[in-house]
């Protein structure tokens, strides 16, 4: 039997728990409202009525009993309307208008077989992509089981009219079924000689088991006994019966597959059967009737006997398949509109389970975990797809290489089906070669003949995706371009992170937002303190706080991973856990945090100090216990991917770094310089905390300049160390910006503490800390302000900054490339006074040195009003860069830190098509971008212009930078690589999704 349903019933099986009832044959489930009401419905009553409205009353007249007539009125998402996140995908429109220039007026079915197809694969947004490769390979003359295809335009029409379909469909799919019939010498509804079909769903992206089959169809109390009389096998004929009947029953009826299995189970157990195969012909036949007589019970009707009703509830099925919980998640995962819809595939049925010399199977042309060029899958004989998913038995190896690294004792399909092998073989390389990918195929040996039932594009992860692509690349298939744009940039997370193994089973007790990539496990700890202690005894930690500040950065970095109950996607336990590439969780907010207890809780379940939980940066997940990990590794493929990328990219990638560990770690996956080093970071050291606490905290000038004074040489030492490892590269220097609620002292501890070391009374210094505290510090006394009402301090960190890069070029013998960065500025009056600082800071250092230094001075544009103002700036600005993350977030007037509590419901309501924190957010924050850069260059037209916002490692925001014309973006150190290929695929042409 057809193996294609392997893959889609496991998927299937994992979900029937949660999965939501089904509607009733053609209805639609809409998300919420739709299957909120489909839930307090009984279940589907008769299919034939249950499917859509169908043609008018002409067309009706010769249509077969079957044909569909009326839809029911359920409420449903117009198909044209795209899914929130992929609707700035330019590809995300309509089905049918996509696809108009494609097709003929009116032409809603299209046939393949015997060597010949009216569709193709260029064809795959109106065939979908199982629809255009079963063409594509019947045009090949490759053995295909005929058939044909609705394509996904029925399926926007279907949305788009009230649930009916074009009045031309009856007629085109029952001239169909004679084409299918006249190829195979059989008739569909035949009660002698019938044809049985597939009806599998087929979108124009792959979505492997989120959506409906249905296999086995026509088959009712007359046909099965052809079927037996035909094979010469009875048993066969009923267990391909039963089987038809809980999958009909289960994806149109809406009655769950596990009604049948306790039916089934309780009569094994009755009979003293361990295994279904243990089941004769006559246990069967007996199981069929209890089947149906369940299924009456359930939905009041019988089980429909007639094959046209068969037919039609299943064609309805999968076009509501397309709105079913699985599936619309899925689409949100992987950015696919709504609107694209899905195709019906409706295909002759070749089995599998027909005996010894029939067989199932799934082959990938290439290894789809590691990327190495050999057969890679697995086959049953005499078995259908299901055997495989239910346990039963175990999957045999197709290769006899295969089989003996994997020690089976069970015959590969090279020895025990040696011609079928050897066809298989053919095949497989004849598709790799004309599809210029590895791939993916289902296939039947049906009495010794192979039958192909679908080749798709594989599924790999990262490591073999560079792999395939760059040996594609070196064996003459695809070019080098081709195979820079092959491989996902956000994928290389995979090799850069830990990630948890995939085939492990998740025990998922919280989702917050995924802050930084990568996995790890450990004991809970709730301070930093006792991370620190433990991880220097050789306990591995997660360190969970309701939010970070800078004292915690040594619990940071002892910790495996951090997670946090508050705070966004640039929070300080988000931007800090990112630099270290560290994985984190931050705004879980459905855990509930008592550090006085030592205890996190979700809903009914508590966790203490010392319990083992992991954390999955990547999804946001928060998992109970130790998950099985897999290390990442930089393959020879990773360098010569990214030097091809390197070779067609235009925008340079920088790096946001404020430590040696960041520069050295960047340089390492190929930063072409340090595009922000935050000086306030530099500070987060305990000893070092406490001198800026004291500068922050000081009431006159002088007390502040002592504090300065202390701090001069510390910072001075950090850059001519950062200078050393850059080598003459760009370094961007933004002096302190520090919002002072991360560095106020907040408890009576620290408050003595910062007393004793300023020789002052606790109680003047905590009045004066109340004094500086800010309602909203993010929009308080920070940036050039800071620098504008104490210059002091500016003064400071120029006279550190210039010193240290005499001394740099003194070490090295290389000039400094620098860049002195003002932050926050709004007017060009602010910028000129903190540049008037500088630069004469920069000629005294100069004439105490008798070194020449150069340097430019420029600002960093994070305001609405500077990105407006751009072009009066920009005549004293040498350079530009974008801190869009606080343009993003005064752009929108949303807390960053604050917004995890109400950002996802925006999202999942339409409001926001994804966070903005995460991707750039075009048509505003990036609006005012573009207008800073226009502006900046119509003044400066050599202005140098980036980005250092957290966007800046976010292949969608990298494509936007590229198509405004920056010259750099900088990233954290981990998201260097992702940055280079994004912005190499932006070079050639690729649009490129994001992936919030």
């Amino acid at each position: 039997m057809a193996k294609a349903v392997a893959k889609s019933k496991k998927v299937a099986a994992k979900s029937r728990a949660s999965k939501q009832p089904k509607a009733k044959a053609a209805a639609l489930a809409p998300p919420r409202k739709a299957l909120k009401s489909a839930a307090a419905k009984p279940v589907a009553k008769a299919p034939a009525k249950a499917v859509a409205k169908a043609a008018p009353k002409s067309a009706l007249k010769s249509a077969p009993k079957g044909a569909p007539k009326t839809a029911p009125k359920t409420p449903s998402k117009p198909a044209s309307k795209t899914a929130p996140k992929a609707a700035s995908k330019p590809a995300a429109k309509p089905a049918a208008k996509s696809a108009a220039s494609a097709i003929k007026p009116n032409k809603w079915v299209y046939t393949f077989g015997d060597g010949k197809a009216e569709g193709k694969a260029s064809l795959r947004d109106l065939l979908g992509g199982k629809g255009a490769n079963l063409a594509e390979m019947a045009n090949l003359g490759l053995p295909v089981p005929p058939g044909f295809t609705i394509p996904t335009s029925v399926c926007t029409y279907f949305y788009a009219n009230d649930k009916s379909y074009p009045k031309e469909l009856v007629s085109q799919v029952e001239k169909a079924l004679d084409y299918v019939g006249k190829l195979t010498g059989k008739k569909f509804g035949d009660a002698a000689n019938p044809l049985l079909v597939s009806v599998r769903s087929g979108a124009r992206a792959s979505m492997p088991g989120m959506m409906d089959t249905v296999l086995n169809l026509g088959l009712n109390d007359e046909t099965v006994e052809a079927l037996a009389s035909l094979s010469g096998d009875r048993r066969f004929a009923y267990d391909s019966y039963r089987r038809f009947i809980t999958m009909y029953s289960d994806v149109v009826l809406g009655f769950e597959h596990h009604h049948f299995e306790d039916i089934l189970d309780t009569y094994k157990d009755s009979k003293g059967y361990t295994l279904d195969t243990d089941l004769t012909s006559e246990d069967w036949e007996h199981l069929v009737g209890k089947y149906k007589e369940a299924v009456a019970h359930e939905t009041g009707k019988d089980f429909p006997q007639d094959p046209h009703d068969q037919l039609w509830g299943a064609i309805g099925a999968v076009f509501s398949s397309w709105m079913n919980a699985r599936a619309v998640t899925y689409r949100k995962l992987h950015d696919i509109p709504e609107s694209w819809g899905t195709a019906v595939n409706v295909q002759a049925m070749v089995f599998g389970n027909m005996g010894d010399t029939s067989a199932t199977g799934v082959a990938f042309t290439r290894n789809p975990s590691t990327g190495e060029a050999k057969l890679y899958g697995e086959f049953l004989i005499n078995a259908q797809g299901e055997d495989v998913v239910a346990g039963i038995r175990t999957p045999q190896e197709i290769t006899e290489e295969a089989r003996r690294e994997a020690g089976s004792d069970k015959p590969s399909m090279e020895t025990a089906m040696p011609d079928a092998f050897a066809e298989l073989t053919r095949i497989y390389t004849l598709l790799e070669q004309h599809y210029r990918d590895m791939q993916d195929m289902e296939f039947t040996v049906e009495r010794g003949k192979l039958w192909m039932l679908q080749t798709r594009g594989g599924k790999r992860t990262a490591r073999a995706a560079l792999r395939i692509a760059v040996e594609l690349a070196n064996e003459g298939l695809i070019s080098k371009s081709d195979a820079v744009l092959r491989v996902e940039p956000a994928s290389l997370d995979q090799l850069l992170h830990p990630t948890i193994d995939p085939t492990a089973k998740r025990d998922v007790i919280a989702t917050g937002l995924p802050a930084s990539p990568g996995a790890a496990s450990g004991e809970i700890v709730f301070s930093s303190e006792e991370a620190a202690k433990l991880q220097a005894d050789g306990h591995k930690v997660i360190l969970v706080r309701i939010e970070t500040s800078p004292e915690d950065i040594h619990g940071m970095h002892a910790a495996e991973g951090i997670l946090t109950t508050r705070g966004g996607m640039t929070s300080h336990a988000a931007v800090v856990a990112r630099g270290m590439g560290k994985p984190c969780v931050s705004g879980c907010g459905n855990i509930r945090v008592d550090y006085g207890r030592g205890t996190m809780s979700i809903g009914s379940r508590t966790f203490k100090t010392g319990d083992i939980i992991t954390i999955d940066g990547s999804l946001g997940q928060v998992l109970a216990g130790r998950m099985p990990m897999i290390e990442p590794e930089l393959s020879g493929e990773f360098g010569t991917l990214m030097g091809w990328a390197d070779a067609v990219r235009k925008l340079g990638v920088r790096v946001n770094a404020d430590t040696p560990d960041d520069a050295r770690t960047a340089i390492k996956f190929g930063a072409e310089g340090i595009g922000l080093c935050r000086t306030e970071h530099m500070f987060f050291e305990e000893t070092r905390i406490r001198t800026v606490r004291e500068m922050i905290l000081a009431e006159e000038e002088q007390e502040r300049r002592a504090a300065l004074a202390k701090l001069l040489p510390m910072q001075r030492a950090d850059f001519v160390e950062l200078f050393e490892i850059m080598k003459g590269l760009p370094v961007t220097v933004r002096l302190l910006d520090p919002p002072l609620h991360e560095f106020l002292p907040h408890t009576q501890a620290e408050v003595e503490e910062v007393a004793r070391a300023m020789n002052t009374d606790p109680r003047r210094l905590a009045d004066r800390a109340r004094e500086l505290a800010e309602f909203n510090p993010m929009l308080g006394f920070r940036g050039c302000r800071l620098a504008i009402a104490y210059p002091e301090i500016a003064e400071m960190q120029a006279r550190a900054i210039f010193e240290a890069a005499v001394e740099a070029e003194k070490r090295t013998g290389e000039a400094v490339g620098l860049e002195v960065m003002v932050p926050l500025i709004a007017t060009k009056a602010e910028f000129d006074l903190v540049k008037a600082r500088i630069d004469a800071m920069a000629k005294e250092v100069m004439r105490e040195t008798g070194a020449e230094l150069e340097y430019q001075v420029g600002t960093m544009i994070e305001l609405p009003r500077a990105a407006l103002m751009a072009g009066e700036v920009a005549k004293a600005a040498e350079f530009f860069s974008f801190g869009t993350n606080d343009l993003t977030q005064t752009t929108f007037g949303i807390s960053r830190d604050d917004a995890a509590s109400f950002l996802g419901t925006y999202i999942a309501k339409g409001i926001l098509e994804i966070d903005p924190f995460i991707s750039i957010d075009r048509t505003g924050v990036g609006e005012l971008v573009k207008i800073g850069v226009e502006r900046g260059r119509a003044t400066r037209p050599a202005l140098k212009v980036g980005i250092c916002g957290e966007h800046g490692g976010d292949p969608a925001s990298v494509e936007f930078c590229h198509q405004i014309g920056m010259n750099y973006v900088s990233c954290s150190p981990y998201r260097v690589p992702i940055a280079r290929l994004a912005a190499a695929q932006a070079a050639l042409g690729k649009e490129i999704a994001s992936q919030a």
